[in-house]
């Protein structure tokens, strides 16, 4: 801990998203996860001779639209590059990407901090290229097997400045970095499919330095979590060598998630040398005004902007509004509910109670749901008006609803479940009891004040269940103070 304190780390991350398009970035075939290998390939993602690659409308549409939710600049005229290497899974030897003309530059992500506050990681660059295939190394023992599936599929790369203090701030960063793809459309963000990928680039210094430490390329971490605790071990790795006397290679390491720590694959020269040249197959691609203010237009409503809208407007929690902001498709479900009730601290409530918890044990996503908005505003309606209590909504009547044609009304009444909130029948109801147990009414009034408890559950008993609680409570305190 003493040795932790005199440095500091400094920590870059590179996210790979890939994109939701129907095809790949420079040919017609599919993009789909889960395909037999090997099946959605072509002459053209193999970069055969003869063969020409054409841009894909989609990509660039999806860059502008990050660029836009970031706050970075979006460069008119954008140049493709080669980006030259070898490597089993790459069918061409090369990846079509931006060099010195990244589709966007600067902007920002916002990662929260104690107190409530939120933190700014600048971003140096986005740029479009295309993935390689994939290196299968778990399913033969004597050979690596190579599925070019992935390849040619469509690539966001967005590189941070080197601001990110420790392992925490990077999943953070994951984590808004997650839903701003998602809520955007563009990518699905599942990292354990690939979907979203991170290299961190890390050093450490002594706090206060002005030069910063060598760096270690951590490669291809598939989770949030992986990166995070990736990050804190090499920083501890980092700092044990430079405090026993030793110095830090330059190289590329992995992460192994069931040890908890980096393993080194490839020393690094003093640059990479990609041999990067312009593309020669594809002309550049003009970006206008008119475009960007189009793709502007059409933007959805971002999780910075509907965090505002739930915590000013309609007076929820931070941490209701940011459970429910977490997935776009929950946010969806919430906004529609919103348009049908002005109880939003109930809609949330639901959204975040009952709802999550039967998607979460049937592993549904909500447009799953057999239940739509209009049927759980008129729950939420129901206990606004007394008619049911919060407890037969959710336990009684929402499981009834997953499997029903009738409206929540209708089970209530079928049931017997609309509540006896008539003060008349109420106060005939506790005088019952109370005649019932005239001792313990005595004691009750000499100070035992816990028999509450015990006189509501008669009164309960006596109406079935049908006495409205909270109506009751006052009613019953009323007539015991007397």
């Amino acid at each position: 801990m003493e040795n932790n304190n005199k440095y500091e780390a400094v920590i870059g991350l590179e996210v790979h998203a890939q994109l939701l398009t129907n095809t790949k970035a420079y040919s017609s075939d599919e993009n789909i996860y889960g395909a037999i290998p090997n099946t959605k390939t072509s002459a053209i993602t193999l970069g055969h001779p003869g063969t020409l690659p054409v841009s894909n409308k989609k990509v660039i549409e999806y860059a502008v639209k990050l660029g836009i939710a970031v706050g970075a600049e979006i460069r008119k005229v954008n140049r493709y590059a080669r980006k030259n290497y070898f490597y089993a899974d790459l069918p061409k030897g090369y990846q079509i990407t931006q060099d010195d003309t990244p589709i966007c530059n600067g902007g920002f992500i916002e990662i929260p901090c104690k107190k409530n506050k939120t933190r700014k990681i600048n971003i140096t660059r986005i740029h479009m290229e295309e993935d390689a295939g994939k290196s299968i190394h778990d399913l033969d023992p004597f050979n690596t097997l190579i599925d070019l599936n992935r390849a040619g599929v469509p690539l966001l790369e967005i590189v941070s400045e080197p601001e990110i203090k420790s392992g925490e701030e990077a999943f953070d960063y994951i984590m808004e970095v997650r839903k701003l793809v998602r809520h955007l459309g563009i990518c699905d963000g599942n990292m354990e499919e690939g979907s979203l990928r991170c290299d961190a680039n890390i050093s450490v210094m002594i706090k206060g330095a002005k030069t910063f430490g060598t760096k270690v390329e951590v490669k291809n971490m598939n989770s949030s979590r992986n990166v995070r605790n990736a990050i804190d071990f090499e920083i501890k790795r980092q700092i044990d060598i430079i405090e026993k006397g030793g110095s830090i290679v330059h190289e590329t390491r992995g992460f192994d998630a069931s040890k908890g720590v980096t393993l080194s694959q490839r020393h690094k020269e003093e640059a990479n040398d990609y041999r990067y040249f312009p593309e020669p197959d594809l002309q550049p691609i003009e970006i206008t005004t008119e475009y960007i203010s189009k793709v502007k237009e059409n933007m959805p409503l971002l999780p910075k902007e509907l965090f505002v809208t739930y915590t000013e407007q309609y007076k929820l929690s931070d941490y209701d509004a940011s459970l429910i902001i977490e997935d776009k498709n929950i946010a969806s479900y919430f906004n529609q509910l919103c348009k049908l009730t002005n109880n939003y601290k109930a809609a949330a409530n639901f959204i975040n109670g009952v709802i999550k918890s039967h998607l979460n044990e049937k592993a549904l996503n909500i447009t799953e749901l057999n239940i739509k908005p209009v049927e759980i505003s008129d729950l939420i309606r129901l206990i606004d008006d007394k008619k049911i209590s919060n407890s037969v909504a959710t336990s009684k009547i929402f499981p009834i609803l997953l499997n029903s044609n009738q409206t929540a009304e209708m089970i209530a009444i079928e049931n017997n479940w609309i509540q006896e909130s008539d003060d008349k029948v109420l106060k005939e109801l506790i005088k019952d009891v109370l005649a019932k147990f005239p001792q313990k009414v005595e004691e009750y009034r000499n100070g035992k004040k816990g028999l509450i408890g015990m006189f509501m559950g008669e009164v309960m008993k006596l109406s079935k269940g049908k006495a409205d609680p909270k109506i009751t409570n006052i009613l019953l305190r009323d007539q015991l103070e007397i």
